[in-house]
């Protein structure tokens, strides 16, 4: 969940005065209150409001652990074109909301990270559904000239909030609008990958949010290049014992819940929120790196049980929370071809215009999602479309692939995987996930040609395309794979592969471009509450779900699947000798294995892709 100070929206992204100002809102003017809960406890909250308001206006309320406060005194005015990505939302005097939620900063009570919604089972309890109720009804009481409507919106940990507003919402609640919003902490978002743990970003985020109410304070590594130190953490029992001493409660939970057992399920999104209230609009991207799965998965819950069209969804070519950008005309050495965060700041003013202030006619489109390859924004009436036709992409024999299922009896590939030596995530430097330097932001579009020649990468490549495919909704890896081990990871990639010279841009020659990748845990392939050993020699379908994308393959590039079984620091060693927790290993129990992939006529590893013709 993005690292993110509500300064960085006022004094980082100043957006370019292209807009006409008006002649009645030209500044906001910001106060604080301790606004009171339900239980006594207080919470710290920033006001902005237009400074010349002639009109009752809506509120757009944010909440969020990061810290919402920002350098500007009590009364002090900041201009409308200072605003940065809330400038639309200024011009037409929007009143804004900044929340510490409770336990965070100048916020009483006690932090709970990613609190289950108790009032569902206790109503004599709290949690951030009622902590958002207690807010609007305050405002909508207490604050001058508001029209009686209130939004929310947030990305990432704000986002999960905005989710649980949106659960038995005040009535003045009108609209939310959840962005890279996590569901499942265990099954995709933060901190695990189909029950593979995600360690240098759990280590690393804990810590953060964790260590110090009063801010976010970075663990401080010894060294810049964290891939040797968290090499040489060894055995993840080793955290405890040298650096936290049980003193982060999310740690202690990661050690105590190595399995989706109660206590994930109750800080599920999937369990506690299974109808849209009020009007949602999920969004998301691509190429999130902290939580791609959440508004996806999200959506398609919600979707079950939408009588009333309440339920939205937009994705963009972004990384976590990239549609707040300046510009979003690409990311890392990827381009878009136009300004993507633009066009996503004037659609959600639309959309939350509709919901808070009347204006347009509100016939929304089920769908908007950027397509990727053709650069496009493109609309559709259900998510994913259904008019798509499912393709099987297998891997074959010499390193190829191609529609066409294979004709052998006995096409297969072995790798060693040695935990001693993991395949890194991205390049070396591995700097700390968000310290200075870091790639972290762009990993997601990185070529992978620095892992494709290590004997421990297996590879399977198609001809060049004589016409382009375009792929629009849920990529399934079918994984056929046996191993000399008890447990084993496996990473699939989807990959687009850039011409060996292309004539558009050179230095893009050969580029391996990641359109979709997931890991799976072994021990979890039948089931994340009772996981079991894997059994040596045996051949087992390994289901690996790589998300929705929306990607044109262009006509003169490759298309590839690419498979591995480590993915390090982001993912943890996989000991490969089965062991009931991870988190409780030894060093014995780390060793080296034989991994099998299998491509013939009977266990034969493809992907599936939904190909729409356009």
């Amino acid at each position: 969940m993005k690292k993110r100070f509500l300064y960085f929206l006022f004094f980082g992204l100043l957006l370019s005065n292209v807009y006409s100002q008006t002649d009645s809102i030209t500044s906001y003017t910001k106060k604080t209150y301790m606004i009171p809960m339900r239980d006594g406890v207080k919470l710290f909250t920033v006001i902005l409001s237009p400074s010349q308001q002639i009109k009752p206006n809506p509120f757009l309320l944010e909440r969020t652990p990061y810290g919402s406060d920002f350098p500007l005194a009590e009364g002090e005015t900041i201009p409308v074109n200072k605003m940065g990505s809330l400038d639309e939302y200024a011009r037409d005097g929007y009143i804004f909301v900044f929340q510490d939620i409770r336990g965070k900063f100048k916020s009483e009570g006690t932090f709970e990270m990613t609190r289950p919604l108790y009032h569902l089972i206790d109503k004599t309890k709290t949690d951030e559904s009622t902590d958002a109720y207690d807010t609007v009804d305050w405002l909508v009481k207490n604050i001058a000239n508001n029209n009686g409507k209130a939004g929310i919106h947030g990305v990432s940990y704000p986002g999960y909030l905005a989710l649980d507003a949106a659960v038995d919402p005040h009535p003045a609640l009108k609209a939310s609008s959840p962005q890279a919003s996590p569901a499942d902490m265990f099954l995709g978002d933060d901190f695990h990958h189909n029950g593979a743990f995600r360690l240098s970003y759990g280590f690393e985020y804990s810590y953060m949010v964790e260590n110090d109410k009063l801010s976010n304070s970075d663990f401080p590594f010894p060294q810049y290049d964290l891939y040797n130190w968290y090499l040489q953490l060894g055995s993840l029992k080793n955290v405890n014992e040298k650096y936290f001493k049980g003193k982060l409660p999310a740690w202690n939970d990661f050690i105590k819940h190595p399995n989706h057992d109660e206590f994930w399920a109750k800080a599920s999104t999937l369990t506690y929120i299974n109808t849209p209230q009020i009007p949602i609009m999920h969004v998301g991207g691509y190429f999130d790196q902290e939580d791609l799965n959440g508004p996806q998965i999200m959506y398609q819950h919600l979707e079950k049980k939408d009588n009333l069209n309440r339920n939205f969804i937009c994705l963009g070519p972004w990384n976590h929370g990239g549609w707040e950008r300046k510009k979003g005309d690409s990311l890392g050495e990827i381009k878009f071809g136009s300004n993507t965060a633009a066009w996503f700041h004037t659609f959600e003013k639309q959309w939350f215009d509709y919901w808070l202030k009347d204006i347009g006619k509100g016939n929304f489109s089920e769908a908007n999602c950027f397509q990727t390859g053709s650069n496009t924004w493109k609309t559709y009436e259900s998510w994913p479309p259904k008019k798509a036709e499912l393709k099987k992409l297998y891997a074959n024999a010499n390193h190829k692939t191609s529609f066409t299922k294979p004709f052998s009896a006995d096409g297969s590939i072995s790798y060693v995987s040695d935990p001693a030596s993991p395949i890194p995530y991205r390049t070396l430097p591995i700097e700390a996930t968000y310290g200075e330097g870091s790639r972290w932001n762009s990993w997601h579009v990185a070529d992978q040609r620095f892992v494709s020649t290590r004997p421990d990468v297996v590879s399977f490549v198609m001809d060049s395309l004589k016409q382009n495919i375009t792929v629009t909704g849920k990529v399934i890896a079918h994984l056929f794979a046996s191993t000399t081990a008890s447990d084993a990871d496996f990473v699939v990639k989807l990959i687009d592969v850039y011409p060996a010279i292309d004539h558009t841009d050179l230095k893009m020659s050969g580029y391996q471009l990641p359109i979709a990748m997931e890991v799976i845990r072994g021990r979890f392939r039948k089931s994340f509450e009772n996981p079991s050993p894997l059994e040596p020699g045996k051949i087992e379908e390994f289901l690996i779900d790589l998300h929705d994308i929306n990607h044109t393959f262009l006509k003169g590039h490759q298309m590839m699947i690419q498979i591995q079984s480590t993915w390090f620091p982001i993912i943890d060693r996989n000991p490969q000798k089965y062991v009931p927790n991870i988190f409780e290993a030894n060093e014995s129990d780390y060793i080296k294995a034989t991994h099998t992939i299998y491509f013939n006529n009977q266990y034969a590893t493809y992907i599936e892709l939904p190909v729409i013709k356009e």
